[in-house]
């Protein structure tokens, strides 16, 4: 009987760009949230011994070597000698090139099931974050399983007693690709570009609110660094994200690098009429109460 992991999508409630390292990465100030609702899943079987780790189906434009739940198959082979022949049907939910950690949270879960089956193999929570960062930067958080503000390249993880219960999330799903590498590199080519943020529509959460539902204790301001040159480049996300705003979001934020707009409603009614309104205009939503 195949085991069958799911893997949710994340949103960055917050993105800032510290800056960039000598080894060409860069430095990063985030909050990650979790998006359960809407998770690629991995059905996990036994496979003919020797024959490794085999994903279908394959990827367009991605040879199998290069698949992240392959990479992270193999990474953990060479760490631990643990290397189970596997058939992984893999079913993509989560969009990809849209900011939401789809190939890092399936990577995630395939280590999450290495490191169950391993018995006296197993990594200890050290070495299977280093193990995971090594694969890609979102990784370790997606084996966190909960809010975390992210720093340095995204390994080093702080849990946050994050509550965002009050909100129904609406989250844009526009079918544009967003390159991460090239939005770096436009953010590098322009330090002069910043992302200020809006009094009245940024703030995400307070210590004092007149609403009823609870809401997190810790403010926490809804803003990512990227959108400054995301946004002159696709203009069409500027015109979801403000079209959001004005149908009564109490925040929307770009994820990642993009290009999905997440956008947190206090009103649960509220937020099914905008995402309605959003997908009129021919782009695709996913809605769900946090």
């Amino acid at each position: 009987m195949p085991d069958t992991v799911s893997a949710p999508a994340k949103i960055n409630i917050s993105l800032h760009i510290v800056g960039r390292r000598a080894d060409g990465y860069h430095n990063i100030e985030s909050v990650f949230a979790l998006v359960p609702g809407l998770a690629d899943s991995l059905e996990i079987s036994s496979a003919e011994p020797g024959s490794g780790c085999r994903v279908e189906p394959q990827l367009t434009g991605c040879p199998p070597e290069r698949n992240l739940v392959h990479r992270a198959w193999a990474a953990y082979a060479a760490a631990t000698g643990f290397a189970p022949s596997v058939l992984v049907r893999l079913t993509k939910r989560i969009p990809t090139g849209a900011g939401l950690g789809g190939g890092s949270s399936d990577a995630a879960a395939m280590l999450r099931w290495l490191q169950g089956k391993a018995g006296a193999a197993a990594l200890d929570a050290q070495a299977l974050n280093a193990l995971a960062a090594g694969i890609g930067a979102d990784v370790p958080f997606f084996l966190l399983g909960g809010p975390a503000l992210a720093e340095g390249i995204g390994e080093r993880l702080t849990p946050l007693d994050l509550d965002l219960s009050a909100f129904t999330l609406v989250l844009a799903l526009p079918q544009v690709h967003i390159s991460t590498p090239w939005a770096y590199a436009e953010l590098d080519a322009h330090p002069e570009l910043k992302n200020h943020t809006s009094p009245g529509t940024d703030c995400l959460t307070s210590t004092t609110s007149a609403h009823k539902r609870r809401v997190s204790l810790s403010p926490v301001v809804a803003r990512n660094d990227f959108e400054v040159v995301v946004f002159p480049a696709h203009k069409a996300l500027r015109v979801v994200k403000e079209q959001l705003l004005s149908l009564g979001a109490a925040c929307a934020v770009m994820s990642g690098s993009g290009a999905a707009l997440a956008a947190l409603f206090r009103d649960d009614g509220l937020a099914h009429k905008a995402a309605e309104a959003v997908r009129l205009n021919g782009v695709p939503v996913h809605v769900e109460a946090l």
